[in-house]
């Protein structure tokens, strides 16, 4: 059973950036699409970035340009490099293996932006 542990989340100001890294064991990811997703405080979670087993990405409309997923296979890991961050970006960061409804997620890396 695949197993996701994310990290690089922390206290930023506005303006700066983080990476984020998803670390999967247990199987392998290289043919599975994966994503980072956000969920704040009173809010649904949403998704943040996907990006398909063969390199095609997606991205919700609040962070194209600021935000990019990327993936390496060999290190069974998923990226997510966040520039440009604003106080609105404030949530727990979650890495989602395949689907929401059947996927496997991790447990989750707060990332805070103070203005």
């Amino acid at each position: 059973q695949v197993q996701l542990v994310e990290s690089g989340g922390g206290l930023v100001q506005a303006g700066g950036s983080l990476r984020l890294s998803c670390v999967a064991s247990g199987s392998s990811i290289s043919f599975n699409t994966m994503g980072w997703y956000r969920q704040a405080p009173g809010k649904q979670r949403e998704m943040v970035a996907t990006i398909s087993s063969g390199g095609s990405t997606n991205y919700v409309e609040s962070v194209k340009g600021r935000f990019t997923i990327s993936r390496d296979n060999a290190k069974n890991t998923v990226y997510l490099q966040m520039n440009s961050l604003k106080p609105e970006d404030t949530a727990v960061y979650y890495c989602l293996r395949g689907s929401r409804a059947f996927g496997s997620w991790g447990q989750g890396t707060q990332v805070t932006v103070s203005s």
